[in-house]
């Protein structure tokens, strides 16, 4: 980043946090930064240890029902293939708070495998439990993942490793090489580094250690799997209905894509781009998107991963990578896989419970919301249709979180009997509105 987009991303990051902190009172308040260059929002909930690295932490089989075989090894790049010392080393790297500036956050900090690689807040918390923007999105089948984070920012596993370890919210490093000498500094990593790689430790085998580790979080096996197989018990009836509007009156498949095949198997996920109308007139994007125009350099990674985790302008989604207004507020579509652990959703975490997220389609979010997607528009779903969708959302967690997802199913459910915020059925069994043309340069 040259002299002017710094000067410029520390203003903006300054106002940025001021306004975070009014959207989150609940959470947070402000703290100067130590640097004095920004305002950062600190978690009234502190982030606590460094999660251990237990039994749900190890690299998964490729015996499960319903895995793709072929897709998993062509997804393995050529010149970063998988060996069990380099995953054993990556995961190592993933639960070391020493990759951070003060040594007290990891990977495995906002993914934590007890969570099914999340963290369960509404948006990550990083060093000096700064908050950022974003919720933590699981790692559990990453490695299929064609771009990487809510944004697509980064292309590689490898590429999105880096990236939190240099972001001033998440682990605050300076640099890669900062990291990399708190590690080579302990003659255990060195050897280890030399008997992986050959070679003493280097930000490139860092990054490639730690994507080595995610690739093997491989997670399928569920009921769902079990019933596409042929086991016609594996799932309850409810569950079954469910999968039927799935792919008729609910609309799920046209970005929640199924695919039985060599080549796109049962990801759930069409791994392109949507607006579906998450809090957009909140941020007025407008402005934002002109904002970021101006302020941060096309192509610019870093820039733009501080914008997307420092800012407000992270709502602006796809945009900040693409500048094409058709992109603002657009957000990745999420495999489905194990989404009953792993609340709260959405990008930003707004949507508490998977009730809530059913009343954001059904009502057919996003009203004033000039770049909605042509996807979005009312469903007309009844109650038990609901219900008989998160069976089948519960039906896809895999058997590590079997227990997790009973208890989970459980919270939610009570909580949806008494907390709907986004209900409204006046608009889910009315007309599709109409929706406003986006504004002229």
């Amino acid at each position: 980043m040259n002299a002017t987009n710094v000067k410029l991303m520390f203003a903006v990051a300054s106002a940025a946090f001021a306004f975070a902190c009014g959207e989150r009172t609940r959470q947070s308040n402000e703290k100067q930064d130590t640097t004095g260059a920004a305002a950062f929002a600190v978690s009234s909930q502190p982030l606590g240890p460094i999660p251990a690295d237990d039994s749900l932490a190890r690299p998964k089989s490729l015996h499960q029902v319903g895995v793709p075989i072929a897709l998993t090894r062509s997804v393995v790049p050529k010149d970063n293939p998988q060996t069990p010392e380099k995953i054993a080393l990556g995961e190592k790297l993933f639960f070391d708070g020493r990759l951070s500036a003060n040594g007290t956050v990891a990977c495995a900090s906002c993914h934590q495998p007890r969570l099914a690689f999340t963290d369960g807040r509404q948006v990550a918390v990083g060093i000096d439990n700064r908050v950022g923007q974003r919720n933590s999105p699981t790692v559990l089948n990453a490695l299929y993942n064609q771009m990487q984070f809510w944004d697509g920012r980064a292309a590689t596993l490898e590429q999105q490793a880096g990236l939190p370890i240099v972001n001033p919210v998440e682990m605050g490093q300076p640099n890669l090489d900062s990291a990399v000498a708190r590690v080579a500094a302990i003659p255990e990593y060195r050897a280890t580094f030399i008997r992986v790689f050959a070679r003493q430790p280097n930000p490139t085998d860092l990054v490639r250690a730690i994507a080595s580790y995610e690739r093997s979080q491989v997670s399928f096996d569920s009921p769902f799997d079990r019933y596409m197989a042929g086991d016609s018990s594996a799932i309850s009836a409810s569950a079954k209905r469910g999968w039927v509007l799935f792919r008729t009156r609910g609309r799920c498949n046209l970005c929640h894509a199924f695919a039985d095949t060599t080549t796109r198997p049962a990801r759930f996920t069409d791994d392109t781009f949507h607006n579906i109308g998450v809090l957009i007139v909140r941020h007025n994007v407008v402005p934002l998107a002109r904002q970021a125009e101006q302020a941060i350099a096309k192509g610019d990674t870093i820039a733009i991963d501080q914008a997307a985790i420092l800012t407000p302008m992270s709502a602006l989604g796809r945009f900040l990578i693409t500048r094409a207004d058709s992109d603002i507020a657009s957000f990745k579509t999420p495999d489905l896989r194990n989404v009953m652990v792993t609340a709260p959703y959405f990008h930003d975490g707004s949507a508490a419970t998977l009730w809530d997220v059913m009343d954001h389609y059904n009502k057919g979010a996003g009203l004033r919301d000039p770049y909605l997607s042509t996807e979005i528009q009312p469903l007309a779903l009844h109650e038990r249709d609901i219900d008989d969708f998160v069976a089948l959302m519960a039906s896809l967690t895999s058997p590590s979180y079997r227990e997790l997802g009973a208890k989970e199913l459980a919270r939610q459910r009570q909580l949806s009997r008494t907390s709907r915020p986004q209900r409204d059925s006046a608009r889910a069994f009315g007309p599709k509105p109409v929706q406003p043309k986006p504004p002229s340069r």
